[in-house]
């Protein structure tokens, strides 16, 4: 079918000629010139794609419909308004056989199926034709900014926490619900914007979701509260959701066949690294305590406060740089937009050409098919009722165009690929975030152990006027007897007391983390200054005994700050991805779609059986990085075959709903692989291969997408 586009009969011949015919005629159809004409009602079913082997046949016409022209040649004046067949000239002047609203909507539908069938070869030719260079490379690295924005956002909640916990006083459920409503927040994301990408545009949504994730990201490191805090991270995570089904979608629409499993496996590396720059940022930024300021006693703006402010970094890089970008001119001509598109086409083979030391070649495309517009659109004009009227009617027109989109891709054809794509997402998801929680949380569970197995044990001390000045850590204290000490700024550090006395003591501006007393007797002892808050003292009996001053803030025990592993342990599993990358990009499109799916999941599956014997810090994390590194190109191959099975105008919103139940997945993921920390780990590890094992046959049956235009 290329070849029918590129051997077109109907050349253009005497283009000045028709310049001027078409300026005669421009009275008479000024308006729909200038408002929007509807390429359908004169243009045939042909299309017309002018390659470089028609530009031999008539020099006039091609210097007229390029940039090459003479001053005084000029035919085009402001927007580009395209060059007619001769023939559509002469079918203008003749009426219509049969008015679009009298047709049958099953004729006009399958007249629009044939339409985009015909554009998606020819726009196949016309991006060969544009080439691939600096444009898409420029492009690449703007989007690849707002991929790295979603992966930062993964990662700040967890970073911040053992810092943001104090000041907020969050308890574990508080914590646990933050860190899921980051995933809450991207799932909402993705089904909202995935199906706005596919009516209002890619670049107008990126925009809109990036700006969404900068502005409450940014504002969610000043607030003091909770609650508040929590909002912010929710609707921040709601507007990053929509960047990973918009890039993909926008950044395919200007790759050719050749070009595009490649590179958009090489644009997921931003994402991780996104990753690796906030492990970073949170290892430089959050330890420098002094990295902030008080206002009083009741606003503090600490160093994990600056780490979030600095992470927003990247989405407001990619907001700033998306605004010099054009509108995907695919979905430009889906929506009738012939011009635009045309226009948008041409900057892209000037900007690629002039790189390469070819300015002189010109653009040979001279009109491009659009498909038959079916859908119904109200224009409200400005004098009709209320601005909020109009805009109400205007935002549920969208939003059930939206939703019947949505509801369109599990009906008719994409039923069967949308229901095993899903299958195939939620396995992956399930198993990798599931895994990345469980990690971390398994290798933090062996450093307990390990420190609990050093506790030192004492019993039956009988300690009598002792100063006590000095921390206190990782001790047990058994049937001892303190009488008449004092114990003055200090620290204890997970000790435990059980069944002793303290009489006649003195407590005095002393801080306690992780530590109880159980079943002790506390007679006529002064507490001035302390965290000895009731629920420290379990079964003890306390009679003449004064609580005075106590200290104020969060009555919560907190884990060890800032701990070292959390950054460690992400770090490197994202850094490892690195080869698997490089690796799927190389391989995408020799190896095929389906295989790399596949055969990274099995591999995957088989990776995580090892994880039986890892029994040791060190163990853990190699296994974590294998896994990721062998896991990673199998989200490549996915992200890249789900581009392809959908047409234009249900690509973001097939790709935003699948994105949603990935992170549904990850939502269960983290609270079930959490649940089995220090139980189990026959149940995670089993769960997780199965998973893998299970979405991997299931993504075999999915159709080769290697060899497939882009509809």
């Amino acid at each position: 079918m290329d070849d029918g586009y590129r051997n077109n009969p109907h050349l253009y011949q005497g283009a000045r000629d028709i310049a001027r015919e078409v300026k005669q005629q421009t009275r008479t159809d000024e308006y729909s010139r200038h408002h929007g004409s509807r390429y359908e009602e004169y243009v045939p079913n042909d299309s017309y794609y002018r390659s470089e082997d028609d530009q031999n046949q008539d020099e006039d016409a091609q210097s007229d419909a390029t940039e090459g022209h003479d001053e005084d040649d000029e035919i085009y004046e402001g927007e580009y308004q395209g060059i007619p067949h001769p023939d559509d000239i002469k079918t203008k002047h003749k009426a219509p056989a049969m008015v679009d609203e009298f047709r049958d909507h099953a004729d006009l539908m399958a007249e629009k199926m044939e339409d985009e069938q015909q554009l998606a070869y020819q726009y196949e030719n016309i991006i060969q034709e544009c080439g691939h260079g600096r444009f898409q490379w420029t492009l690449f690295f703007v989007l690849g900014l707002a991929l790295m924005a979603d992966g930062v956002e993964l990662f700040v909640v967890g970073f911040v926490l053992p810092s943001a916990e104090k000041d907020m006083c969050l308890s574990s459920s508080n914590k646990g619900m933050l860190g899921l409503i980051v995933y809450l927040g991207m799932m909402m994301g993705s089904f909202l914007w995935g199906g706005l990408a596919d009516k209002i545009g890619r670049r107008k949504s990126l925009l809109i979701s990036l700006i969404l994730n900068a502005s409450f990201a940014f504002l969610s490191s000043f607030v003091q509260g909770y609650g508040f805090f929590l909002f912010c991270r929710l609707i921040s995570g709601v507007g990053i959701g929509g960047s990973l089904p918009i890039v993909f979608a926008y950044f395919s629409e200007f790759l050719s066949r050749e070009k595009r499993g490649e590179h958009l496996s090489w644009l997921c590396m931003f994402w991780m690294m996104g990753a690796l720059y906030a492990s970073a940022m949170a290892w430089s930024i959050i330890p420098h305590y002094g990295w902030g300021f008080s206002m009083g006693t009741s606003y503090h703006f600490h160093s994990w406060r600056v780490f979030v402010v600095i992470c927003a970094l990247p989405c407001i890089s990619s907001i700033i740089a998306l605004k010099f970008m054009p509108e995907s001119p695919r979905f430009l001509l889906e929506t009738g937009k012939h011009d635009e598109a045309w226009m948008i086409l041409k900057r892209v083979h000037d900007t690629n050409m002039r790189a390469k030391g070819e300015p002189e070649k010109v653009f040979t495309v001279s009109h491009i098919k659009t498909p038959k517009q079916i859908d119904e659109f109200i224009e409200i004009q400005n004098s009709t009722g209320t601005w909020f009227q109009r805009w109400f009617v205007r935002i549920t027109t969208t939003a059930k165009q939206v939703w019947e989109n949505m509801l369109y891709c599990f009906t008719g054809q994409y039923r069967r690929n949308t229901s095993f794509l899903a299958v195939v997402w939620f396995t992956l998801a399930l198993s990798y975030y599931g895994l990345t929680v469980w990690f971390p949380d398994m290798i933090r569970y062996l450093q307990d152990v390990d420190y609990a197995a050093k506790a030192k044990v004492f019993h039956g001390d009988q300690v009598q006027e002792f100063n006590f000045n000095f921390t206190l850590e990782n001790q047990i204290h058994k049937n001892g007897a303190y009488i008449n000490d004092k114990f003055h700024n200090m620290k204890f550090k997970s000790v435990i007391f059980e069944d002793c006395l303290f009489q006649d003591c003195y407590f005095e501006n002393v801080t306690a983390s992780e530590t109880t007393f159980k079943n002790c007797t506390i007679l006529s002892t002064d507490f001035n200054d302390t965290d000895f808050y009731e629920y420290k003292f379990i079964d003890c009996k306390i009679k003449n005994s004064n609580f005075n001053h106590m200290k104020k803030g969060c009555h919560l025990d907190f884990e060890q700050e800032n701990d070292f592993l959390i950054y460690l342990v992400s770090f490197l599993g994202s850094l490892s991805v690195l080869p698997g990358n490089i690796i799927s990009a190389l391989l995408m499109d020799k190896v095929g779609r389906l295989k790399m799916i596949g055969g990274s999941m099995m591999i995957s599956a088989v990776c995580c059986f090892f994880l039986f014997f890892g029994n040791s810090e060190a163990a853990l994390i190699g296994w974590q990085c294998l896994f990721c590194g062998t896991n990673i190109a199998a989200w490549n191959a996915l992200e890249v075959i789900t581009i392809e099975l959908y047409p234009t105008d249900k690509r973001a919103t097939a790709f935003g709903i699948l994105n949603g139940f990935c992170k549904f997945a990850a939502v269960l993921g983290n609270s079930i692989f959490a649940s089995f920390v220090g139980i189990t780990k026959v149940i995670p590890i089993l769960l997780a291969s199965s998973a893998l094992v299970g979405g991997g046959l299931i993504a075999l049956r999915l159709p080769e997408t290697r060899e497939q235009v882009l509809m």
